[in-house]
């Protein structure tokens, strides 16, 4: 009996101090939660409620004009396309199909073009019949463009068309199919058609490997466009520089683009899959060391430092599940520490800021 009284007189105890401690492990957890909510608010910069800039933006369909135009008569056809696309057409007789668009044989140049890249063409129009998706997804970086970068005179087109599969241009973050023209946003659809797209494969020394291929999808059209405005706006003088400078180049414009395509995956944004850029966060101190202990940050020599400032599928030197062009991932994650200790700093003057100070004021070091 006393044994049983006394519990019953010690349980209520018991409980109370159970719920005390309850109640501490939950204000404990409460204060972690709060604390990684507000480091992640402090690094993070907030994004910008652009949905009440006003965007003029006209999409043209320079494929569907071309393709339908009478052959018969190439040049009265040409004619009629000038006078839709007297700027553009231009640009692609000139600088995609390399003849001069006022040349005698410009007429039987476009006509040859239109007969060989039909069946492109044929092949393009379902996938790419609606736009209206892409159109919403330009304007919208065209409004984060406006909002960081009021002084731009963003494009007013997006003129859709189709050229030669080898039309393909080096950006300061990659090669593109798409481009940008004193018209307007240039979307080559000849290479978005789908990473599986057999006339992409590389065979006979024609074609695309893989690593290239893998981007001809239509969710980097976007991506394309804001590496295209960027570098109008920034032309990248880096590529004789150092190592780290054109590491903080790259990185300001992978973090440029973060801001402009917010909602936009990083796996697209940088050109990586998924797989590489979790080996890239895994790896991120390794991957810093050995570029330390090669001494290789203040390397002019392109030769040298070619590998990890140009694509490819693997960057050799660190491995198999190292992607190429390691340079964009680390010099995003030196300018994200930079910004993470200067808040203040706006995207305009980040891009102007000098990348050596830029480095030092970083104090980059991997996992802190």
């Amino acid at each position: 009996m006393n044994g049983r009284s006394t519990l019953c007189i010690r349980t209520p105890v018991i409980l109370r101090i159970l719920a005390a401690i309850s109640d501490i492990m939950k204000y404990i957890a409460l204060s972690v939660l709060f604390a990684a909510l507000l480091f992640s608010c402090s690094t993070q910069p907030a994004k910008p409620d652009v949905s009440g800039i006003p965007i003029k933006l006209d999409v043209l369909r320079f494929d569907q004009d071309l393709f339908q135009l009478d052959t018969t008569d190439m040049p009265r056809a040409m004619q009629e396309l000038q006078q839709k696309y007297p700027g553009f057409l231009r640009d692609f007789m000139d600088n995609i199909l390399g003849v001069p668009v006022n040349s005698q044989e410009a007429p039987l140049v476009l006509q040859k073009f239109i007969t060989d890249f039909r069946p492109i063409y044929r092949q393009s129009q379902p996938l790419f019949s609606d736009i209206k998706g892409l159109q919403a997804d330009v304007r919208s970086l065209l409004q984060h463009i406006q909002f960081y970068f009021p002084d731009y005179a963003a494009p007013q087109k997006m003129i859709t068309f189709i050229g030669p599969m080898d039309a393909f241009y080096e950006t300061s973050l990659g090669w593109s199919g798409d481009i940008i023209t004193t018209d307007g946003l240039g979307i080559g659809l000849q290479l978005h058609l789908g990473s599986q797209q057999p006339l992409y494969q590389e065979t006979d020394g024609r074609g695309y490997p893989a690593y290239i291929s893998r981007r001809f999808e239509p969710s980097y059209m976007v991506v394309n466009c804001a590496r295209n405005i960027i570098d109008d706006l920034y032309p990248d003088f880096s590529r004789e520089k150092a190592l780290i400078d054109q590491m903080i180049d790259k990185g300001k414009r992978l973090y440029a683009i973060d801001r402009l395509l917010p909602e936009v995956a990083d796996t697209l944004k940088i050109g990586y899959t998924a797989a590489q850029l979790a080996a890239c966060e895994k790896n991120e101190a390794l991957i810093w060391t050995f570029f330390l202990q090669n001494q290789l940050l203040f390397e002019t020599d392109f030769q040298k430092i070619k590998p990890y400032v140009t694509d490819g599928p693997k960057t050799q030197e660190l491995g198999d599940d190292a992607p190429g062009f390691i340079a964009l991932y680390m010099g995003k994650k030196i300018v994200e520490s930079f910004m993470e200790k200067h808040p203040d700093v706006t995207l305009p003057q980040l891009m102007t800021y000098d990348a050596r100070k830029l480095f030092e004021e970083a104090k980059y070091k991997p996992g802190r």
